[in-house]
C-alpha cells in the first residue's frame, strides 16, 4: 500500500492568514502545511481520507483516476469542505462516502444540491454510506475499521485501512478501540502543537500513544505553526517517528 499525504495542517492551514511568525514565512516547503487529507492506494483501489477545503489543489499532485472512496472521520469543515471538488473525479463513476450516520446527516444539509432526485448536469456523484465504530468493510481490497476517538467532546472516527491506522483529531482513546489498532505497521496520528488543547493531540501526547502501540513508524499530521519548524521539531521526536508534511509518500 501507498500512502500519501495530501495535507498535514491544521483547520487554519500553515502559513496562517496574517502571521508572520518563523514557520509562517519559512523557506521549507515541508512548513507549508495545507488542511488534512491523505490518499491510501494499492494496485487496484484508491482511498480518501476527508476531503479537505484545499483537496482541489491537492489533486493537482495525484494521479487524474478513480477515486474508490472517501472516509471521513468527522463533519468539521476543514474536513469535509473539499466535496464539491470531487466533480473531476466523478467522470470515472458515482463515488461512496463513508461516514457515522449523523455525520452524512450533516452532509445532506450543507449539499442539499448532491442529493436531489433531479440533479443538475456537473454535480459531483456521489452516495453516503453509514459505518460503526467496530464494525469493518471493505473498499476492493482494502478492509477498513472505523475507530472511536473523542474530539475535546465529540465522538469522531479513526480508521484502519489494513495494517495502517489513522486517527486525526483525537484528545483521548477509548480503551474498546485498542484491540482495533493493535498489530498495525504504520501510525499516522495528529499532534497540534506541543502546548496542551482542548480538542487536540500535544506531541507528547501523540509518542505515548505510539509508544502503547510498540512505536510503529509514526508520522504526526494536523499540525498547526506553532508546533514549530519541521527540521528542528524532528530532531527532538524519537526515532521511530517523523513529522508528515503534504505530498510525502510512505509504501509499505
Amino acid at each position: 500500500m501507498k500512502i500519501t499525504v495530501l495535507g498535514s495542517g491544521t483547520s487554519t492551514g500553515v502559513p496562517q492568514v496574517g502571521c508572520r511568525c518563523a514557520v509562517c514565512t519559512s523557506d521549507d516547503a515541508r512548513d507549508r502545511r495545507s488542511r488534512c487529507s491523505s490518499l491510501f492506494e494499492t494496485e487496484t483501489t484508491r482511498v480518501l481520507v476527508d476531503c479537505s477545503p484545499d483537496f482541489r489543489q491537492q489533486s493537482f499532485n495525484i494521479t487524474y483516476k478513480k477515486i474508490d472512496g472517501i472516509l471521513v472521520t468527522h463533519e468539521h469543515y476543514d474536513h469535509v469542505g473539499g466535496i464539491d471538488d470531487l466533480r473531476p473525479f466523478c467522470m470515472f463513476g458515482d463515488i461512496n462516502i463513508y461516514g457515522e450516520a449523523d455525520v452524512n446527516q450533516k452532509l445532506r444539509e450543507r449539499l442539499p444540491y448532491c442529493f436531489r432526485e433531479n440533479l443538475y448536469p456537473g454535480v459531483p456523484k456521489i452516495s453516503l454510506v453509514d459505518v460503526e465504530p467496530g464494525k469493518s468493510f471493505q473498499i476492493g481490497d482494502i478492509t477498513i475499521t472505523p475507530i472511536r476517538v473523542m474530539h475535546g467532546k465529540l465522538p469522531i472516527v479513526g480508521y484502519r485501512l489494513n495494517d495502517v491506522v489513522y486517527i486525526t483529531d483525537m484528545t483521548s482513546f477509548p480503551e474498546e478501540g485498542w484491540q482495533v489498532v493493535r498489530g498495525c505497521r504504520l501510525l499516522i496520528e495528529n499532534a497540534l502543537r506541543k502546548e496542551p488543547h482542548p480538542s487536540h493531540q500535544t506531541v507528547a501526547d501523540a509518542i505515548a500513544f505510539a509508544e502503547r502501540l510498540d512505536c510503529p513508524p509514526t508520522y504526526l499530521v494536523h499540525m498547526s505553526h506553532s508546533i514549530g519548524l519541521h527540521a528542528q521539531v524532528c530532531e527532538d521526536l524519537p526515532s521511530y517517528m517523523q513529522l508528515a508534511y503534504d505530498g510525502l509518500t510512505v509504501e509499505i
